[in-house]
């Protein structure tokens, strides 16, 4: 069992920053791919970064080389530096943790681009 809790959402305006935090307990948290996801009112849920316990990272089109995900193995946790926020960016973001058929998620958090 991998327990995440995500913070460091809030409101911020167009072409403003964020970074989120997810925290991860439970298991060797440096065996995990880990990953963001978001979900806007009425859409499904979509893949916004991975880092993969090897380092490598992956991004969509939407976010890439405004997103980019970190993780400290010594602390057991994953970062989402968000810059460049555009309105579209408006969800819930949700961590991910998994390792073959294993697949956790935090509970979200909301973040609003909004001016």
């Amino acid at each position: 069992q991998v327990q995440l809790v995500e913070s460091g959402g809030g409101l911020v305006q167009p072409g403003g920053s964020l970074t989120l935090s997810c925290a991860a307990s439970g298991d060797i948290f440096s065996d995990y791919a880990m990953g963001w996801y978001r979900q806007a009112p009425g859409n499904q849920r979509e893949f916004v970064a991975r880092i993969t316990s090897a380092g490598n990272t992956d991004y969509p089109v939407s976010v890439k080389g405004r997103f980019t995900i970190s993780r400290d193995n010594a602390k057991n946790t994953v970062l989402l530096q968000m810059n460049s926020l555009k309105p579209e960016d408006t969800a819930v973001y949700y961590c991910n943790a998994g390792r073959g058929i294993r697949n956790y998620w935090g509970q979200g958090t909301q973040v609003t681009v909004s001016s």
